[in-house]
């Protein structure tokens, strides 16, 4: 379903009930909900963009507020509660370095192999690792490369963008910025991680060795 076009105002009365039904949707919602989506519940001739952009202003100044991730509109805690949070709230288990390191290779260079992201890292790659980002929905494939072996394409998905609070991949930290430390925090992706915390893995294989071993 398209989302309306406004071709008046809506009265106030309208836009209160808009406003309500959507809190009450993007409340009950375990993920970002778009603006299709909003719009099929909402009174008639009234936009879901304009209603989310009314909602927001509400919200300003409050603990939760609302964001826009990945095509979708999300209440996420006020940034500047965090230090506060972290002291009652259990934070989610990390994922290992390996992992976080795989990731953020795959955001930055999608769409790219398994060998691509080994031959970055400059160490192997652990099928478990890959299969973990699977599993958590955060990468997926796009495709196969022409090439002989026809590798698996990987990319990062919707869910990658709700996890770190991305309106879009064009919201990630520009490289020159992760280079100099100017970067905006981007819990795990960026962030530095201890060495207690990585994983041992061998090497990456040299090409011979990896074009015996076949698709990736």
């Amino acid at each position: 379903m398209e989302e309306p076009t406004e071709t008046t105002a809506p009265d106030e009365a309208t836009m209160a009930a808009a406003l309500r039904i959507a809190e009450a949707v993007i409340f009950a919602a375990d993920h970002p909900v778009s603006p299709q989506t909003l719009a099929a519940v909402l009174p008639e001739g009234v936009s879901a963009t304009s209603t989310c952009a009314a909602l927001a202003a509400a919200c300003e100044g409050r603990g939760v507020v609302l964001a826009e991730i990945g095509g979708g509109y999300a209440f996420r805690t006020a940034a500047d509660l965090a230090p506060r949070l972290t002291k009652v709230v259990e934070s989610p288990r990390r994922l290992p370095r390996a992992a976080m390191e795989a990731l953020a290779i795959i955001a930055y260079h999608q769409p790219c192999t398994r060998g691509d992201v080994e031959e970055i890292r400059g160490a192997t790659l652990a099928q478990t690792t890959l299969e973990a980002l699977l599993e958590l929905g955060l990468v997926a494939p796009r495709g196969r490369r022409e090439v002989p072996g026809r590798p698996t394409l990987w990319g990062t998905t919707p869910k990658f963008l709700e996890q770190f609070s991305l309106k879009s991949l064009a919201d990630l930290p520009r490289k020159e910025e992760l280079i100099t430390g100017d970067a905006p925090p981007l819990p795990g992706l960026n962030a530095p991680i201890s060495r207690d915390e990585a994983e041992e893995e061998a090497p990456a294989p040299t090409p011979e060795a990896a074009e015996e071993a076949g698709d990736r």
